[in-house]
């Protein structure tokens, strides 16, 4: 790390969080070294080595992912649609410049297409130099990318997806929009009959009004519904939630309809399992009872 480099979020070698969604408390890692900072069209785009995670990918203050972290979201985000679906061939990525949802994506060998739409190219770009087992996504020859907001993306793309992930950042800057109803109905009617989507749902710790309310417009628009979540050591309060909703009243998005067996996946995961993804939707009774209320007004 250079003596001469000065970031709001650094200091006396280490990275403190801007806590932005949840006050009253931060993120704090040790940097080794600065790997690279600049200022996108969009957000502060700032990435480094960790002394204890791996390189770190911070935007706007915010940590998105570590290398020894990022499977847990990544794997669930990615695995627990993916797995409710008989036949996923064409699936949408908004968000997730990094390219982990895209690597876990393409292990599933019924998919022909997978689009990947981000606002910024600066995260594609520097994921690709200094987060490589996450990006080695885009490598894949079913992957296409989109530079641009998914919201307009959305919008010409009627019964086109069997499976659309949001792996969004929080909803505040570039990613606002995509936690509003409209968002929600764009991609249920880019969906294909039967289709599912899943999107970050934010931590039931800190965030539960704002889980609340998206999960109760969704209820509007979807027949299925559920909020599960996986544990992350470098999210706010160690955990981060999923939203996943059906097109296929008769889904059940708690249990997978596919499974691999346990030696595959002990090679293609370092998370998810069949279990795991059945455990991610049991819920403490203090979130339980919020989305009772508030699912009752």
């Amino acid at each position: 790390m250079t003596e001469t480099f000065t970031h709001p979020q650094i200091q006396d070698g280490w990275f403190r969080e801007k806590p932005v969604l949840w006050p009253g408390q931060a993120m704090c890692l040790e940097i080794d070294e600065i790997l690279h900072h600049e200022k996108s069209l969009y957000q502060d785009v700032l990435l480094f080595k960790s002394k204890t995670y791996g390189n770190v990918l911070a935007l706007d203050g915010v940590i998105q992912c570590t290398e020894r972290d990022e499977h847990s979201y990544q794997e669930m985000i990615t695995h627990i649609p993916m797995m409710c679906h008989p036949n996923p061939q064409k699936v949408l990525v908004i968000g997730g410049g990094d390219g982990g949802v895209l690597r876990e994506v393409v292990k599933h060998e019924s998919v022909e297409e997978v689009t990947l739409c981000d606002i910024d190219e600066a995260v594609i770009r520097t994921s690709k130099k200094y987060l490589p087992g996450m990006a080695i996504g885009f490598d894949n020859p079913k992957v296409k990318v989109h530079i641009g907001d998914g919201f307009p993306f959305l919008e010409d793309k009627a019964n086109c997806y069997d499976v659309i992930i949001t792996d969004s950042s929080d909803p505040v800057g570039p990613a606002e929009s995509l936690f509003q109803y409209k968002y929600y109905e764009l991609m249920k009617n880019a969906l294909r009959p039967g289709g599912v989507v899943a999107a970050q749902g934010e931590c039931q710790w800190l965030h539960l009004k704002l889980i609340a309310e998206v999960r109760t417009f969704c209820r509007q628009l979807f027949p299925v519904v559920e909020y599960a979540y996986t544990t992350i050591p470098t999210y706010p309060s160690g955990q981060i939630g999923i939203l996943v909703c059906s097109a296929d009243p008769s889904c059940n998005l708690k249990k997978p309809i596919r499974k691999w067996s346990e030696d595959k996946e002990e090679k293609l995961f370092k998370y998810y399992n069949s279990e795991i993804h059945e455990a991610a939707f049991v819920l403490p009774q203090f979130t339980k009872s919020a989305l009772k209320e508030a699912e009752s007004k």
